[in-house]
């Protein structure tokens, strides 16, 4: 029986490469797991090039804190983000799909609200369900493609203050990103403008969860660095200002931020991989799979 079930296994799966007559059951099946009402969120595609930026985390340079050193990153591959940030809407459908957990009881349910006070591991899950729903991969940006894709929406975070002097640095930094954003409330979606790149919203009264982890670096009195720790438990938020947050915090304002002043709303927004000829048949088969097993 088993080396029965096993050989209609592999027949299920030579028949999902055999052509678009045999692949056509597979696909209504995988879009009937979709949730109702869930639409593709609408992209923005980034081409290819490079962005010189200030690099993330803490940096120390000859034993005193230092700027992060400039960083030039070049995409090779083009990649697609969210034109906006993920609705309260459409984060309401995966708690409703029992695979996020539920937001705040003040966060407004809305179309064209942003999904807030939403942790890092509440992003990911989000973006784990929407990948099996649509059959796409969604994950959060990296902090170089978040500002690359922000442009000039970007905000350097050098201090122009005395190296000598970390107090004189932090009081810099904190009257710099103090007063960014007035409104403590998520505004509608399109509130803060779109950038050059057509992408909506940044830099405003949300910050966007990436996926990079916060870095303590040594380096030594040439701005060679010697020795490097990653700390996941801390990830880094884009908005007006760069936000260094643990990963399990909903709300900043509450405690939490692990440098500078803390953002005033918590959200996202997801990249999608790279399309291939080969994901689609992939989610195919698997779908296929898991309906055999069950």
């Amino acid at each position: 029986m088993l080396l029965a079930l096993k050989i209609k296994l592999t027949l299920a799966c030579v028949a999902g490469l055999a052509g678009p007559l045999a692949v056509a059951p597979l696909v209504g099946e995988l879009n009937a797991t979709r949730a109702p009402g869930l639409l593709a969120p609408a992209l923005v595609d980034i081409s290819p090039g490079a962005v010189t930026y200030r690099d993330s985390g803490d940096f120390t340079r000859n034993g005193k804190q230092s700027d992060a050193p400039l960083t030039t990153v070049r995409f090779d591959r083009p990649f697609a983000i969210m034109k906006t940030q993920v609705s309260a809407t459409d984060y309401q459908a995966c708690v409703n799909d029992h695979a996020c957990r539920a937001l705040d009881r003040d966060v407004a349910i809305a179309v064209d609200r942003p999904a807030v006070q939403v942790s890092w591991h509440d992003a990911v899950a989000y973006a784990a369900w929407l990948s099996v729903k649509t059959g796409e991969t969604y994950r959060l940006p990296t902090d170089a493609e978040w500002a690359y894709a922000a442009g000039g929406r970007f905000h350097d975070d050098g201090i122009v203050g005395d190296d000598q002097d970390p107090s004189r640095r932090w009081i810099e930094r904190y009257e710099r990103e103090q007063g960014k954003s007035e409104e403590q409330e998520p505004q509608a979606f399109g509130s803060f403008g779109v950038n050059e790149n057509g992408i909506a919203d940044l830099a405003g009264n949300v910050w966007e969860w990436t996926s990079t982890c916060f870095t303590r670096n040594i380096r030594d009195e040439t701005g060679h660095t010697i020795k490097s720790h990653a700390n996941c438990g801390v990830r880094i938020a884009e908005g007006a200002h760069r936000a260094y947050v643990t990963d399990f915090i909903r709300d900043a304002r509450a405690g939490g931020c692990a440098s500078g002043t803390p953002p005033s709303n918590l959200g996202f927004r997801l990249v999608r991989e790279q399309r291939s000829w080969l994901g689609p048949m992939v989610a195919r088969i698997k779908a296929r799979l898991t309906t055999l097993r069950s």
